[in-house]
């Protein structure tokens, strides 16, 4: 089931990343021990009510060339109207209805989609009356929230899970095999969606951000169905939508969370850079398996190490993602193409791989004697046994003594050690720490 998309909107200082963050919670904190993840976040994933949605933070997008505020804030209402199923429009009650407040109003006002209107810096009850004359924005009763106290979030959160549409993304059978294509603009994502269908089916153009919209592909290839999903690019001509890469993020997570393999596709030619990182974290976050492909090899000076060498830059780069296999290919001449599809399939059956109890616990036994956990404070991990609980991606439980004596550097290998025995190539594994109480 895809997510819907929430995207919060406003002028620049109403505290649009302090809420984006009451949303999200503690959620990104689950990378913040993985070297090589950029921690700037402008994508995130909020729950309430069972219903769960992602939330977009438009105050964290960079807007490159003319600086000027209204511009700014009209692309940013019109980037959120593309993309979001539901936009929160957030004003500061300390400010009042301002003519920037207006503009981004009319914008929203015409778009159609549903709008909550959420006044923030309400930080008292002595300042909640200035939230009528938001009303005169035509949004109807706007919701006083407090972004620094964390007041009012819950009424934020009922009013946008109200309006959430359900996102039915069961089209296609357990057996198809669901490929998503992501990577900043001009790397190459329609050119390989054409070379693996062998016909001109999306747009391809030397000029970034030529494709148009998120395009699923179904076809078969010896006796496996698959369907590629090639991310849209900037529809929005002009200068500043070429250059603003974090866009390209805003296409890349609909991809994501609808694949079960990502392909992450590099610029061979260019090499890597920080937006490669950007979007790789995305794919890690929400567990899909993975894969490099790393596009227009042909064009690429080498010799016999040039390929040694960038698959090390790539491991040193995405040190998160080091299971991932990596694919030099070239869509343009179809050099190695063949390589591509059998990697899929094998990293697919890797992501839905389950293994029984008993032999879970004869590896990590295995791992337990061989190197014990370390004391902390006198005290030592004792591991009771470890249980598979769920795939795609595979999740493990392991139940101890004590969750707070499990060290990350610990869990990284008996992560390793379940690697070397089970291969789980291309698919990130989860591991959660119980206490052996916590069972029943």
């Amino acid at each position: 089931m895809a997510r819907p998309v929430v995207a919060i909107v406003g002028r620049p200082n109403v505290g649009k990343s302090t809420i984006f963050n009451r949303l999200i919670g503690d959620r990104l904190a689950i990378v913040e021990d993985k070297p090589g993840i950029t921690r700037d976040r402008i994508y995130g994933v909020s729950e309430w009510n069972g219903k769960a949605f992602s939330v977009i933070d438009t105050g964290g997008i960079e807007i490159d060339g003319d600086d000027v505020i209204i511009k700014s804030i009209r692309m940013q209402a019109e980037l959120a109207i593309e993309e979001a199923d539901v936009i929160v429009f957030m004003c500061d009650a300390k400010s009042g209805v301002t003519q920037s407040d207006e503009e981004v109003a009319q914008i929203l006002f015409r778009s159609g989609k549903p709008i909550v209107l959420a006044v923030n810096k309400v930080d008292n009850l002595s300042r909640h009356d200035e939230i009528y004359e938001f009303y005169s924005l035509g949004f109807g009763d706007p919701i006083a929230i407090s972004g620094s106290h964390g007041t009012g979030i819950g009424d934020l959160l009922d009013a946008i899970v109200d309006i959430l549409p359900e996102l039915n993304d069961d089209e296609y059978d357990e057996d198809v095999i669901r490929v998503a294509l992501i990577g900043r603009p001009n790397v190459g994502k329609s050119s390989l969606v054409n070379a693996i269908l062998g016909e001109e089916r999306v747009i391809v153009s030397d000029i970034a951000g030529t494709t148009r919209d998120a395009i699923d592909t179904p076809f078969e290839r010896d006796g496996q169905r698959y369907v590629l999903i090639d991310t849209a690019g900037m529809r929005k001509r002009g200068k500043v939508y070429e250059t603003t890469e974090k866009y390209s993020v805003m296409r890349a997570m609909r991809a994501i969370e609808r694949a079960d393999v990502v392909l992450i596709v590099i610029n061979g030619e260019e090499g890597i850079i920080d937006q490669d990182k950007h979007i790789a974290g995305y794919a890690y976050e929400a567990g899909k398996a993975s894969i490099f492909v790393v596009n227009k090899w042909d064009i690429v000076d080498k010799d016999d190490k040039t390929m040694h060498q960038f698959e090390k830059k790539i491991r040193d780069h995405f040190l998160f993602m080091t299971y991932a296999p990596i694919v030099f290919l070239s869509a343009k001449t179809k050099s190695r193409l063949h390589k591509l599809l059998p990697v899929v399939q094998h990293v697919a059956e890797q992501h839905t791989l389950r293994v029984q109890t008993h032999l879970l616990n004869d590896v990590v036994s295995d791992a337990v004697a061989i190197n014990p956990p370390p004391t902390d404070k006198g005290r030592r991990l004792r591991i009771n046994y470890v249980t598979q609980v769920a795939v795609k991606p595979p999740t493990m439980v392991v139940f101890v003594n004590d969750p707070e004596l499990m060290h990350f550097s610990y869990e990284r290998y008996l992560e390793n050690k379940i690697r070397g025995a089970f291969d789980f190539e291309g698919t990130p594994i989860r591991i959660f720490t119980r206490r052996k109480s916590d069972e029943s």
